[in-house]
């Protein structure tokens, strides 16, 4: 007659968490710590909507800026008026700032205007230049700078 093998049945492991639990109650005040909170800055902007009607309070003035790779354009929605090309490749804001503010002179209800970019233009740029439009911003020797708020609603787009 064979002899049937009985196997001993193998002891149940416990699963030590202790170190891993140790490790988790200093690692995760560490990363806590040390964790570099961004901050977020938010460009507001206001998009075209789809009603075709206009609101008879608002002028009827159109200021584009055209942020090309080579310069700075304004046009009135029909032909340019302006150009302003790029100075040791940098984009000539000062001249640009300068023509807002005669703009903002001669129309002082309006508010909006459109920047069109051209494709590849680098975010830095944009932001630069959307900035100049919304605000002018002097700085004056023993004294607070002064601004002033020339075009604060922007719409962006293509430019053709």
């Amino acid at each position: 007659m064979a002899r049937k093998k009985y196997k001993k049945p193998l002891p149940e492991a416990e699963l030590d968490v202790t170190s891993f639990m140790n490790l988790m109650v200093v690692l995760i005040p560490f990363l806590l710590a040390t964790a570099v909170f961004s901050q977020v800055s938010i460009q507001e902007l206001n998009l075209p909507s789809g009603s075709g009607g206009e609101v008879a309070d608002k002028p009827k003035v159109t200021i584009e800026i055209m942020v090309r790779k080579d310069a700075l354009e304004i046009s009135n929605g029909k032909v340019i008026t302006d150009r302003f090309a790029n100075k040791e490749g940098d984009y000539d804001l000062s001249a640009l700032t300068a023509e807002l503010r005669a703009l903002k002179e001669k129309y002082p209800e309006k508010e909006d205007v459109t920047v069109l970019l051209e494709p590849n233009i680098e975010y830095n740029d944009m932001i630069a230049v959307m900035d100049t439009v919304k605000i002018y911003r002097q700085e004056q020797e023993d004294a607070p700078p002064v601004s002033e708020v020339l075009f604060p609603d922007i719409s962006i787009g293509d430019a053709p």
